[in-house]
């Protein structure tokens, strides 16, 4: 039996319209299924936690929402018993779609998630963060980062003409603007990462760094030929740079992707990876927002996703 969990606001009403299009469906096939609709932030994970508590019977759960609601079902699941995940994005930040490399048109992501024809197991990170009294860790299915990647996700999140925005098709726009702001707040800081617990990177003007699971995030991304999205490895990007006006290239990659690799950006694959910054600085996972951290540790999980359709 299929079961649902979809958030109705997600991409400014999206995710509402797509379910009536899934409903419709199936009743039209007659298909088993339940629903689970959010109304607030974390209820995703809570139905996700509910849902999978019992580690006997196998689940097949389809998330209709956007990157965070997926998120929040990523971490609230437990991958004790058999389990199935499927995702209809209905966002506006398709990242993680284009990770996931599903259909842009509605119909064909129902029929993917209805009828089908594969399944693959696919990584996921973790990111660990927090102080001595309070370490927390959080799952992300396409990206983390620190730095101004992150600052950019935060102030998207907390901006009022966001909705507006969103409603018009206008967010690539909004990021942009954001993403100046933010670029011209930003003061670059020394620190280190050290990759898989003997490889150590120092570096002195530290914009941002950012973790990758899946192959690529955008159509003329540039990354490692044999990055791939079950090979349980970390796509690393650093952003460094002496010089702040090297980083505008650098933004400009993170709204619409770049023909080529710029300088200022150092990239490393690893299994995990530790970072230790001078200050804190803004972290994300899937965009949404973990507060400010100056120590992070991300490690990828390979091969623990059961997901319909990926090919």
């Amino acid at each position: 039996m299929y079961q649902f969990i979809v958030n109705p606001s997600a991409g400014a009403g999206r995710g509402y319209l797509i379910w009536k299009r899934l409903e419709w469906q199936l009743e039209k096939e007659r298909q088993e299924y339940r629903v689970f609709f959010t109304e607030n932030q974390g209820d995703a994970a809570e139905i996700a936690r509910k849902l999978t508590a019992d580690k006997a019977s196998a689940k097949i759960l389809v998330v209709v929402g956007g990157e965070g609601t997926y998120n929040e079902v990523l971490n609230g699941v437990s991958f004790q018993g058999p389990l199935t995940l499927g995702y209809v994005p209905a966002g506006f930040r398709n990242a993680l779609s284009k990770g996931f490399q599903s259909f842009r048109q509605v119909k064909r992501q129902i029929r993917r998630i209805l009828h089908p024809k594969y399944y693959r197991m696919l990584d996921y990170g973790v990111l660990t963060c927090g102080g001595d009294d309070a370490i927390f860790n959080r799952r992300f299915a396409g990206r983390c980062g620190i730095g101004l990647d992150a600052a950019i996700c935060h102030n998207f999140l907390c901006c009022s003409a966001r909705k507006q925005m969103c409603r018009f098709r206008l967010t690539r726009f909004l990021y942009f603007f954001l993403g100046l702001k933010q670029l011209i707040l930003a003061k670059p800081t020394k620190g280190y990462i050290l990759l898989d617990g003997y490889k150590k990177v120092e570096f002195n003007h530290i914009y941002f760094m950012t973790f990758k699971i899946h192959r690529e995030e955008g159509k003329r991304k540039k990354v490692p030929e044999n990055a791939e999205v079950d090979d349980g490895l970390l796509t690393v990007y650093v952003g460094n740079s002496s010089k702040k006006r090297k980083m505008i290239p650098i933004l400009l990659d993170v709204i619409v992707g770049i023909k080529k690799r710029e300088r200022g950006v150092r990239i490393f694959e690893c299994r995990e990876a530790s970072v230790r910054l001078a200050k804190p600085m803004a972290v994300h996972v899937d965009g949404e927002s973990c507060l400010c951290q100056q120590d992070i540790e991300v490690r990828c999980i390979g091969k623990k996703i059961r997901m319909i359709g990926m090919s």
